[in-house]
């Protein structure tokens, strides 16, 4: 099985679309991730414009299009970048290819682009989501307790980070 990522090109629109609304998918997600064609065609735009500050990458398995991953630039000073969006098709799971992927992006943002720390949250209910971070070699650093209204009840954020230094070679 081979693992790799690309930049999100507008004719993803449809594989993204159908994937961030998945009832397995979208309830583990933020609310704000746009779900409709525009805005998730906007983002692919922005991807391709500001691919320093922000991406809308796509995960394939052996070609094959398989989940998406995102990012964001928090501080261009301090060189953080933000990691958002990780979604798998639910008929790739068990593979541990978002692990590959998580690889992936990381070597990419601290290696290739110069960043020198990398963030990402997940919500305190997303067991797959914690266990993932972990796997891939993210520090837990805390707890934002009932951070974000969500399913209609208050929800923690667990946080993560990754510096360059932390990086495996």
């Amino acid at each position: 099985m081979s693992v790799s990522l690309r930049r999100a090109r507008p004719d993803d629109v449809e594989f993204m679309l159908d994937l961030l609304n998945h009832d397995d998918v979208d309830p583990f997600l933020g609310p704000r991730r746009p779900r409709e064609r525009d805005g998730v065609l906007d983002e692919i735009e922005r991807s391709e414009r500001e691919s320093h500050r922000f991406g809308r990458m796509i995960i394939e398995v052996d070609g094959e299009r398989a989940g998406t991953l995102g990012y964001h630039e928090v501080s261009e000073l301090n060189r953080i970048v933000h990691l958002e969006a990780l979604a798998v098709h639910p008929s790739y799971r068990g593979r541990r290819l978002a692990d590959d992927a998580a690889r992936l992006v990381q070597r990419y943002l601290l290696v290739e682009l110069g960043y020198h720390r990398l963030e990402m949250a997940c919500y305190g209910f997303n067991v797959r989501a914690i266990a993932h971070a972990e796997r891939s070699g993210f520090v837990r650093e805390g707890v934002k307790r009932k951070a974000y209204l969500r399913h209609g009840e208050w929800q923690d954020a667990v946080q993560y980070s990754l510096l360059r230094e932390e990086l495996g070679d």
